[in-house]
């Protein structure tokens, strides 16, 4: 059976490490690979699939564009406005896996008692980070962005799950103060909030993870609190994905030596 992450550019994507260290330790025979495409051509694409694919990932500019091309749409999809998984049993099944992964790098990063949480970003990252901070038992978010449409997107998520919801713009000066701190934007799109900040004690978790830390972890760290790389995010949606795709368990520990050997993290 064979699978593949989709989305453009998807060179970078270390998926195929992640999923194929899944099936060899498992003794499947599938095989995973990166697909370069473009939006306008995703239902082509789909169309063109036979029997022999069993999933699909999708990352970036692809998110938002697959609704229309599916059959069912999970709950926590519908709710983040993203997919970033389809399972071809059945129809085209859409699911999201973002949250799963937010919530597991949180918890396993120590996060534990938390009521505030701030979101560096607006996109569809962000949106599945309200979800999770939802999960996470947190009662109050904060959206730092210039983009006031996208942050009124993630206020109707907040508003959709009964917890308070604020947009803040970049020159916020308590944003890091919370209980949880998750940067959604590319590398270094974060570097210019570093200089304001004098004082952290939640936990940041940075969705990039390479180059790490990044200059955001570093400053974290610097003032002795916790900073958390997007690896364990990567790690732990794609073992919901092969979970959702093979019907096993994932084999998080094959995953995550393939996937830090890749990054070079002794």
């Amino acid at each position: 059976m064979k699978a593949a992450v989709l989305g453009h550019p998807v060179q970078h994507s270390l998926s195929p490490i992640l999923h194929n260290a899944a099936y060899l330790n498992l003794g499947l025979d599938h095989s995973y690979e990166a697909i370069d495409l473009q939006p306008d051509n995703l239902k082509s694409f789909l169309q063109g699939l036979d029997d022999s694919w069993m999933g699909l990932s999708l990352t970036m500019p692809l998110k938002e564009v697959a609704f229309e091309f599916v059959e069912s749409i999970s709950s926590t999809a519908l709710l983040t406005r993203s997919i970033n998984t389809l399972v071809l049993a059945n129809g085209i099944q859409a699911d999201n896996t973002d949250v799963y992964g937010i919530q597991s790098a949180v918890l396993e990063s120590g996060g534990s008692q938390i009521d505030s949480v701030a979101i560096i970003g607006s996109g569809a990252t962000a949106r599945s980070s309200i979800v999770a901070a939802f999960n996470l038992g947190a009662n109050s978010v904060k959206v730092i962005s210039r983009n006031q449409v996208s942050s009124k997107e993630c206020a109707k998520i907040a508003e959709e799950l009964g917890i308070t919801f604020e947009s803040e713009s970049l020159e916020s000066t308590d944003w890091h103060l919370s209980d949880l701190v998750i940067n959604t934007t590319p590398a270094g799109a974060a570097d210019g909030l570093c200089d304001a900040i004098e004082q952290a004690h939640g936990l940041l978790l940075d969705v990039v993870y390479a180059p790490w830390p990044t200059r955001l972890a570093h400053t974290w760290q610097e003032l002795g609190a916790r900073a958390c790389s997007g690896h364990l995010m990567l790690l732990h949606q794609a073992g919901q994905q092969v979970h959702l795709m093979t019907g096993e368990q994932a084999p998080l520990e094959a995953m995550r030596a393939a996937l830090e050997n890749a990054l070079n993290i002794q």
